[in-house]
Protein backbone atom coordinates (compact mmCIF):
# COMPACT_ATOMS: atom_id res chain seq x y z
CA UNK A 1 0.00 0.00 0.00
CA UNK A 2 0.94 3.41 -1.02
CA UNK A 3 -0.18 7.05 0.36
CA UNK A 4 -0.51 9.92 -1.17
CA UNK A 5 -1.24 13.43 -0.07
CA UNK A 6 -4.91 15.07 -0.04
CA UNK A 7 -3.49 18.39 -1.31
CA UNK A 8 -1.68 16.30 -4.35
CA UNK A 9 1.67 18.09 -4.37
CA UNK A 10 3.57 15.71 -2.34
CA UNK A 11 5.44 12.58 -3.65
CA UNK A 12 3.25 9.07 -2.96
CA UNK A 13 5.53 7.36 -0.10
CA UNK A 14 5.17 4.29 1.88
CA UNK A 15 3.22 3.16 5.22
CA UNK A 16 6.76 3.75 7.09
CA UNK A 17 7.41 7.12 5.87
CA UNK A 18 4.08 8.56 5.88
CA UNK A 19 4.00 7.34 9.73
CA UNK A 20 7.42 8.74 10.35
CA UNK A 21 6.24 12.07 8.66
CA UNK A 22 3.19 12.51 10.16
CA UNK A 23 2.13 14.93 8.09
CA UNK A 24 2.61 15.51 4.30
CA UNK A 25 5.20 18.77 2.98
CA UNK A 26 2.69 20.37 1.50
CA UNK A 27 -0.03 20.23 4.33
CA UNK A 28 -1.99 17.57 2.97
CA UNK A 29 -2.82 14.61 5.29
CA UNK A 30 -1.66 11.15 3.65
CA UNK A 31 -4.56 8.84 2.28
CA UNK A 32 -4.27 5.00 1.06
CA UNK A 33 -4.11 4.45 -2.41
CA UNK A 34 -7.10 2.27 -2.49
CA UNK A 35 -9.30 0.98 0.33
CA UNK A 36 -9.15 -2.50 0.86
CA UNK A 37 -12.06 -4.65 0.44
CA UNK A 38 -13.28 -7.05 2.92
CA UNK A 39 -14.71 -10.92 1.48
CA UNK A 40 -18.14 -10.48 2.61
CA UNK A 41 -18.53 -14.46 2.90
CA UNK A 42 -15.26 -13.57 5.28
CA UNK A 43 -17.23 -10.50 7.05
CA UNK A 44 -20.19 -12.92 7.70
CA UNK A 45 -17.99 -15.11 9.93
CA UNK A 46 -16.75 -12.00 12.21
CA UNK A 47 -18.39 -13.58 14.96
CA UNK A 48 -16.41 -16.64 15.07
CA UNK A 49 -13.18 -14.98 14.62
CA UNK A 50 -10.69 -14.61 16.94
CA UNK A 51 -10.11 -10.91 17.41
CA UNK A 52 -6.35 -11.02 17.29
CA UNK A 53 -7.25 -12.76 13.43
CA UNK A 54 -9.23 -10.19 12.82
CA UNK A 55 -7.18 -7.04 13.61
CA UNK A 56 -4.11 -8.55 11.51
CA UNK A 57 -6.33 -9.51 8.45
CA UNK A 58 -7.89 -5.63 8.67
CA UNK A 59 -4.55 -3.92 8.88
CA UNK A 60 -2.11 -5.92 6.89
CA UNK A 61 -3.02 -4.91 3.32
CA UNK A 62 -2.35 -1.22 4.64
CA UNK A 63 1.04 -2.13 6.26
CA UNK A 64 2.23 -5.07 4.15
CA UNK A 65 5.51 -3.77 2.24
CA UNK A 66 6.82 -2.16 5.51
CA UNK A 67 6.24 -4.64 9.01
CA UNK A 68 6.30 -8.34 8.51
CA UNK A 69 3.73 -10.64 9.62
CA UNK A 70 5.19 -11.93 12.61
CA UNK A 71 6.18 -8.32 13.94
CA UNK A 72 2.17 -6.89 13.08
CA UNK A 73 0.69 -9.82 14.97
CA UNK A 74 3.07 -8.54 17.92
CA UNK A 75 1.84 -5.06 17.49
CA UNK A 76 -1.72 -5.86 17.19
CA UNK A 77 -1.91 -8.31 20.63
CA UNK A 78 -0.23 -4.82 22.42
CA UNK A 79 -2.78 -3.16 20.72
CA UNK A 80 -6.21 -4.95 21.72
CA UNK A 81 -5.03 -6.13 24.62
CA UNK A 82 -7.89 -5.64 26.44
CA UNK A 83 -11.75 -5.57 25.82
CA UNK A 84 -14.44 -3.99 23.86
CA UNK A 85 -18.00 -5.12 25.06
CA UNK A 86 -20.73 -4.20 22.97
CA UNK A 87 -24.36 -3.57 26.05
CA UNK A 88 -27.49 -3.25 25.26
CA UNK A 89 -28.80 -0.66 27.16
CA UNK A 90 -32.24 -0.42 25.70
CA UNK A 91 -34.41 -2.38 22.94
CA UNK A 92 -32.99 -0.48 20.08
CA UNK A 93 -29.62 1.30 21.69
CA UNK A 94 -26.72 -0.40 22.53
CA UNK A 95 -23.08 1.03 23.80
CA UNK A 96 -19.93 0.19 22.30
CA UNK A 97 -17.35 0.58 25.66
CA UNK A 98 -14.04 1.86 24.21
CA UNK A 99 -12.62 2.54 27.89
CA UNK A 100 -11.25 -0.79 28.73
CA UNK A 101 -7.62 0.32 28.08
CA UNK A 102 -4.51 1.68 30.04
CA UNK A 103 -5.69 5.32 29.89
CA UNK A 104 -9.34 4.35 29.83
CA UNK A 105 -9.85 6.10 26.47
CA UNK A 106 -10.44 5.13 23.32
CA UNK A 107 -7.27 6.70 22.06
CA UNK A 108 -5.85 3.67 23.68
CA UNK A 109 -5.79 1.82 20.32
CA UNK A 110 -4.15 4.48 18.03
CA UNK A 111 -1.82 5.45 20.34
CA UNK A 112 -0.34 1.55 21.24
CA UNK A 113 -0.68 0.89 17.68
CA UNK A 114 1.61 3.74 16.26
CA UNK A 115 3.55 4.09 19.22
CA UNK A 116 4.85 0.19 18.36
CA UNK A 117 5.23 0.97 14.98
CA UNK A 118 7.44 3.88 15.32
CA UNK A 119 9.20 1.97 18.01
CA UNK A 120 10.05 -0.89 15.14
CA UNK A 121 10.91 1.57 12.27
CA UNK A 122 13.17 3.82 14.94
CA UNK A 123 15.40 0.80 15.06
CA UNK A 124 17.35 1.08 12.59
CA UNK A 125 17.97 4.48 12.97
CA UNK A 126 20.70 6.28 14.92
CA UNK A 127 18.39 9.43 14.75
CA UNK A 128 15.80 10.26 17.96
CA UNK A 129 12.28 10.87 16.10
CA UNK A 130 10.19 13.74 17.79
CA UNK A 131 6.67 12.96 18.30
CA UNK A 132 4.40 16.49 18.57
CA UNK A 133 1.07 15.84 20.00
CA UNK A 134 -1.79 18.60 20.45
CA UNK A 135 -4.60 17.47 22.61
CA UNK A 136 -8.21 18.31 24.04
CA UNK A 137 -8.46 15.42 26.32
CA UNK A 138 -7.73 11.95 25.66
CA UNK A 139 -5.02 11.43 23.43
CA UNK A 140 -2.13 13.44 25.44
CA UNK A 141 -2.64 10.67 28.33
CA UNK A 142 -3.07 7.69 25.32
CA UNK A 143 -0.29 8.59 23.37
CA UNK A 144 2.02 9.06 26.82
CA UNK A 145 0.90 5.46 27.73
CA UNK A 146 1.80 4.10 24.46
CA UNK A 147 5.27 5.63 23.98
CA UNK A 148 6.26 5.67 27.64
CA UNK A 149 9.86 4.35 27.52
CA UNK A 150 10.27 3.42 23.89
CA UNK A 151 13.66 3.94 22.39
CA UNK A 152 14.49 6.14 20.24
CA UNK A 153 11.59 8.59 20.90
CA UNK A 154 10.76 11.28 22.76
CA UNK A 155 7.37 12.54 22.53
CA UNK A 156 5.82 16.55 23.28
CA UNK A 157 2.54 16.77 24.72
CA UNK A 158 0.71 20.74 23.81
CA UNK A 159 -2.55 20.60 25.76
CA UNK A 160 -4.85 24.17 26.43
CA UNK A 161 -4.53 25.35 29.94
CA UNK A 162 -7.68 24.90 32.20
CA UNK A 163 -9.79 23.12 29.13
CA UNK A 164 -8.61 19.31 30.22
CA UNK A 165 -9.73 17.69 33.29
CA UNK A 166 -7.93 16.86 36.49
CA UNK A 167 -7.57 13.06 35.52
CA UNK A 168 -6.40 13.81 31.94
CA UNK A 169 -3.88 16.24 33.10
CA UNK A 170 -2.43 13.69 35.57
CA UNK A 171 -2.25 11.18 32.76
CA UNK A 172 -0.44 13.19 30.61
CA UNK A 173 2.09 15.08 33.17
CA UNK A 174 3.29 12.15 35.68
CA UNK A 175 5.07 10.17 33.42
CA UNK A 176 8.31 12.26 32.94
CA UNK A 177 11.15 9.87 30.97
CA UNK A 178 11.01 10.53 27.26
CA UNK A 179 7.46 12.27 27.65
CA UNK A 180 7.41 15.97 28.20
CA UNK A 181 3.79 18.20 28.69
CA UNK A 182 3.49 21.74 27.40
CA UNK A 183 0.72 23.55 28.85
CA UNK A 184 -0.67 26.13 26.64
CA UNK A 185 -1.92 29.93 27.62
CA UNK A 186 -4.87 28.87 24.87
CA UNK A 187 -7.26 26.64 22.95
CA UNK A 188 -7.06 23.15 21.76
CA UNK A 189 -7.05 24.50 18.18
CA UNK A 190 -3.66 26.63 19.58
CA UNK A 191 -1.86 23.51 20.28
CA UNK A 192 -3.17 22.27 17.03
CA UNK A 193 -1.87 25.12 14.74
CA UNK A 194 1.16 25.32 17.10
CA UNK A 195 1.76 21.50 16.00
CA UNK A 196 0.95 22.39 12.11
CA UNK A 197 3.18 24.96 11.85
CA UNK A 198 6.50 23.30 13.35
CA UNK A 199 5.88 20.48 10.82
CA UNK A 200 6.26 23.11 8.02
CA UNK A 201 8.85 25.17 9.92
CA UNK A 202 12.01 24.12 7.30
CA UNK A 203 14.72 24.15 10.33
CA UNK A 204 13.04 22.73 12.87
CA UNK A 205 12.82 19.71 9.86
CA UNK A 206 16.80 19.78 9.66
CA UNK A 207 17.14 20.05 12.96
CA UNK A 208 14.60 16.96 14.05
CA UNK A 209 13.25 14.02 12.88
CA UNK A 210 9.30 15.06 13.35
CA UNK A 211 6.21 13.37 13.45
CA UNK A 212 2.83 13.51 14.99
CA UNK A 213 0.54 11.16 17.08
CA UNK A 214 -2.72 13.01 16.26
CA UNK A 215 -4.94 11.19 14.09
CA UNK A 216 -3.71 13.19 10.95
CA UNK A 217 -0.91 10.93 11.56
CA UNK A 218 -1.74 7.60 9.44
CA UNK A 219 -0.77 4.94 12.21
CA UNK A 220 -2.78 6.07 14.73
CA UNK A 221 -5.97 7.07 12.35
CA UNK A 222 -6.30 3.27 10.48
CA UNK A 223 -6.60 1.17 13.55
CA UNK A 224 -9.39 3.22 15.21
CA UNK A 225 -11.44 0.94 12.49
CA UNK A 226 -10.92 -2.16 14.47
CA UNK A 227 -13.44 -1.11 17.06
CA UNK A 228 -16.27 -0.95 14.56
CA UNK A 229 -15.41 -4.37 13.41
CA UNK A 230 -14.97 -5.83 17.10
CA UNK A 231 -18.30 -4.27 17.47
CA UNK A 232 -20.03 -5.62 14.51
CA UNK A 233 -18.56 -9.20 16.10
CA UNK A 234 -20.84 -9.02 18.66
CA UNK A 235 -23.95 -7.38 17.15
CA UNK A 236 -26.53 -9.89 17.54
CA UNK A 237 -29.50 -8.39 15.48
CA UNK A 238 -28.01 -10.10 12.64
CA UNK A 239 -31.11 -8.48 9.93
CA UNK A 240 -30.68 -5.20 11.26
CA UNK A 241 -27.47 -2.93 9.70
CA UNK A 242 -26.81 -0.80 12.55
CA UNK A 243 -27.24 3.24 12.93
CA UNK A 244 -23.67 4.29 14.70
CA UNK A 245 -23.23 7.47 16.50
CA UNK A 246 -20.22 8.55 16.88
CA UNK A 247 -19.16 11.52 19.46
CA UNK A 248 -16.84 13.76 17.23
CA UNK A 249 -14.26 16.47 17.73
CA UNK A 250 -11.42 16.37 15.26
CA UNK A 251 -13.42 13.37 13.04
CA UNK A 252 -10.52 10.65 13.05
CA UNK A 253 -13.25 8.53 14.49
CA UNK A 254 -16.03 8.69 12.52
CA UNK A 255 -13.50 9.08 9.06
CA UNK A 256 -11.90 5.42 10.46
CA UNK A 257 -15.50 4.30 10.71
CA UNK A 258 -16.49 5.55 7.32
CA UNK A 259 -13.64 3.91 6.53
CA UNK A 260 -14.83 0.55 7.77
CA UNK A 261 -17.97 1.20 5.75
CA UNK A 262 -15.87 1.48 2.54
CA UNK A 263 -14.32 -1.60 3.26
CA UNK A 264 -17.12 -3.56 3.17
CA UNK A 265 -18.38 -3.47 6.76
CA UNK A 266 -22.40 -3.29 6.64
CA UNK A 267 -24.04 -0.60 8.75
CA UNK A 268 -26.47 1.82 8.54
CA UNK A 269 -25.67 5.46 8.40
CA UNK A 270 -23.15 7.32 11.13
CA UNK A 271 -24.18 10.04 12.72
CA UNK A 272 -21.33 12.62 13.90
CA UNK A 273 -22.49 13.57 17.76
CA UNK A 274 -21.14 17.10 18.33
CA UNK A 275 -21.66 19.23 21.05
CA UNK A 276 -21.91 22.91 20.31
CA UNK A 277 -18.15 22.86 18.27
CA UNK A 278 -20.41 21.74 15.21
CA UNK A 279 -17.87 22.24 11.90
CA UNK A 280 -19.18 19.23 10.37
CA UNK A 281 -22.74 20.21 10.53
CA UNK A 282 -22.26 23.85 8.46
CA UNK A 283 -20.16 21.24 6.11
CA UNK A 284 -22.56 18.43 5.63
CA UNK A 285 -25.41 21.11 4.91
CA UNK A 286 -23.15 23.46 2.73
CA UNK A 287 -19.99 21.50 1.36
CA UNK A 288 -18.01 24.43 2.51
CA UNK A 289 -15.35 23.58 5.05
CA UNK A 290 -16.00 27.02 7.77
CA UNK A 291 -13.59 26.36 10.69
CA UNK A 292 -14.89 28.20 13.90
CA UNK A 293 -13.03 29.27 17.29
CA UNK A 294 -13.51 26.03 19.64
CA UNK A 295 -15.79 26.85 22.59
CA UNK A 296 -15.16 24.87 25.55
CA UNK A 297 -18.06 22.71 26.87
CA UNK A 298 -18.38 19.86 29.32
CA UNK A 299 -17.16 17.15 26.38
CA UNK A 300 -14.13 18.63 26.37
CA UNK A 301 -12.44 16.08 24.22
CA UNK A 302 -14.87 17.90 21.57
CA UNK A 303 -13.92 21.30 21.48
CA UNK A 304 -12.19 21.20 18.01
CA UNK A 305 -13.03 24.26 16.06
CA UNK A 306 -11.12 22.96 13.17
CA UNK A 307 -10.72 19.16 12.43
CA UNK A 308 -8.49 17.89 10.64
CA UNK A 309 -9.62 14.40 9.15
CA UNK A 310 -12.91 16.14 7.60
CA UNK A 311 -10.92 16.62 4.42
CA UNK A 312 -10.24 12.74 4.96
CA UNK A 313 -14.12 12.12 5.05
CA UNK A 314 -14.67 13.81 1.99
CA UNK A 315 -11.10 12.16 -0.04
CA UNK A 316 -13.15 9.01 0.93
CA UNK A 317 -16.01 10.35 -1.15
CA UNK A 318 -14.36 11.87 -4.25
CA UNK A 319 -15.33 15.54 -2.74
CA UNK A 320 -19.16 14.16 -3.81
CA UNK A 321 -21.21 15.86 -1.15
CA UNK A 322 -24.19 13.87 -2.04
CA UNK A 323 -22.81 10.69 -1.58
CA UNK A 324 -20.86 11.56 1.44
CA UNK A 325 -24.61 12.73 3.33
CA UNK A 326 -26.03 9.26 2.35
CA UNK A 327 -23.82 7.73 4.87
CA UNK A 328 -23.33 10.98 7.54
CA UNK A 329 -25.37 12.75 9.16
CA UNK A 330 -24.69 15.41 12.28
CA UNK A 331 -26.17 16.00 15.78
CA UNK A 332 -25.63 19.00 17.65
CA UNK A 333 -26.11 18.95 21.43
CA UNK A 334 -26.20 21.33 24.29
CA UNK A 335 -24.27 21.22 27.80
CA UNK A 336 -27.54 21.08 29.00
CA UNK A 337 -29.34 18.29 27.32
CA UNK A 338 -25.57 16.39 27.39
CA UNK A 339 -25.88 16.53 31.87
CA UNK A 340 -29.70 15.67 31.37
CA UNK A 341 -28.80 12.59 29.14
CA UNK A 342 -26.04 11.60 31.62
CA UNK A 343 -29.57 11.84 34.68
CA UNK A 344 -32.11 10.11 32.89
CA UNK A 345 -30.08 7.41 31.37
CA UNK A 346 -28.68 6.49 35.26
CA UNK A 347 -31.78 7.00 36.37
CA UNK A 348 -33.64 5.00 34.14
CA UNK A 349 -30.75 2.31 33.26
CA UNK A 350 -28.58 2.26 36.22
CA UNK A 351 -26.07 3.21 33.93
CA UNK A 352 -23.23 5.83 33.57
CA UNK A 353 -22.56 7.69 30.80
CA UNK A 354 -19.67 9.96 30.64
CA UNK A 355 -20.45 13.40 28.93
CA UNK A 356 -19.07 12.14 25.42
CA UNK A 357 -20.67 9.16 25.62
CA UNK A 358 -23.77 10.63 26.44
CA UNK A 359 -23.60 13.33 22.98
CA UNK A 360 -23.52 10.01 21.23
CA UNK A 361 -26.71 8.61 23.20
CA UNK A 362 -28.45 11.51 22.37
CA UNK A 363 -27.53 11.72 19.11
CA UNK A 364 -28.41 7.96 17.90
CA UNK A 365 -32.01 8.31 19.79
CA UNK A 366 -32.69 11.42 17.92
CA UNK A 367 -31.81 9.62 14.85
CA UNK A 368 -33.36 6.76 15.08
CA UNK A 369 -36.35 5.77 12.81
CA UNK A 370 -38.92 3.22 13.54
CA UNK A 371 -37.71 -0.28 13.24
CA UNK A 372 -34.17 0.68 13.46
CA UNK A 373 -31.60 0.07 15.90
CA UNK A 374 -27.82 1.04 16.46
CA UNK A 375 -24.94 1.84 19.01
CA UNK A 376 -23.12 4.75 20.11
CA UNK A 377 -19.35 5.13 21.32
CA UNK A 378 -18.32 5.59 24.89
CA UNK A 379 -15.32 7.19 24.43
CA UNK A 380 -14.12 7.24 27.96
CA UNK A 381 -14.48 6.16 31.30
CA UNK A 382 -16.54 8.60 33.66
CA UNK A 383 -14.14 8.61 36.23
CA UNK A 384 -12.07 11.40 34.07
CA UNK A 385 -14.91 13.80 34.68
CA UNK A 386 -15.96 14.00 38.28
CA UNK A 387 -17.14 17.15 38.50
CA UNK A 388 -19.15 17.16 35.84
CA UNK A 389 -20.40 13.51 37.07
CA UNK A 390 -21.44 14.51 40.42
CA UNK A 391 -23.30 17.92 39.00
CA UNK A 392 -24.94 14.75 36.78
CA UNK A 393 -25.75 12.06 38.95
CA UNK A 394 -25.79 13.45 42.43
CA UNK A 395 -22.78 10.91 43.34
CA UNK A 396 -19.00 10.51 42.85
CA UNK A 397 -17.51 7.81 41.09
CA UNK A 398 -15.45 5.34 41.75
CA UNK A 399 -12.22 5.59 41.37
CA UNK A 400 -10.14 2.82 39.73
CA UNK A 401 -6.58 1.86 41.30
CA UNK A 402 -4.50 3.04 38.34
CA UNK A 403 -6.43 6.68 38.69
CA UNK A 404 -5.76 6.55 42.89
CA UNK A 405 -1.88 6.13 41.73
CA UNK A 406 -2.08 9.52 39.44
CA UNK A 407 -2.89 11.81 42.21
CA UNK A 408 0.40 10.43 44.48
CA UNK A 409 3.18 11.37 41.23
CA UNK A 410 4.59 14.57 40.54
CA UNK A 411 3.91 17.03 37.69
CA UNK A 412 6.35 17.70 35.17
CA UNK A 413 4.91 20.67 33.09
CA UNK A 414 5.85 23.37 31.04
CA UNK A 415 4.04 26.49 30.69
CA UNK A 416 4.30 28.24 27.34
CA UNK A 417 2.02 31.27 25.61
CA UNK A 418 -0.03 30.19 22.60
CA UNK A 419 2.91 31.28 20.15
CA UNK A 420 4.62 29.32 17.30
CA UNK A 421 7.61 31.59 18.01
CA UNK A 422 7.50 30.70 21.99
CA UNK A 423 7.36 27.18 21.17
CA UNK A 424 9.99 26.85 18.63
CA UNK A 425 11.97 29.09 20.88
CA UNK A 426 11.51 26.32 23.57
CA UNK A 427 12.23 23.11 21.23
CA UNK A 428 14.81 24.65 19.53
CA UNK A 429 16.75 26.11 23.03
CA UNK A 430 15.94 23.90 25.44
CA UNK A 431 18.68 22.52 27.64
Amino acid sequence: MRYYSTNRQSPIVSFKDATLKGQAPDKGLYFPESIPKMDQEWLKRLSSIRKEELAFHIMYPYVQEDISEEKLYEIIHATIAFEFPLIRLEDDIYVLELFHGPTLAFKDVGARFMSRCLGHFSNDKDTKTTVLVATSGDTGGAVANGFLNVEGVEVIILYPAGKVSRVQELQLTTCGNNITALRVNGSFDDCQQIVKEAFMDQTLRDRLQLTSANSINIARWLPQQLYYFLAMQQWAEKQIAPSIAVPSGNLGNIAAGLLAKKSGLVTNNFIAACNINDTITDFLKTGVHTPKQAVMTVSNAMDVGNPSNLIRIFEMYQQDLGQLIEDLTSSVQTDESTLKTIRSVYQKNNYILDPHGAVGYNALKENLKKGEKGFFLATAHPVKFPEVMEDAIGASIPVPPSIELLYTLSQKVIDIDASYMHFKEWILYRS
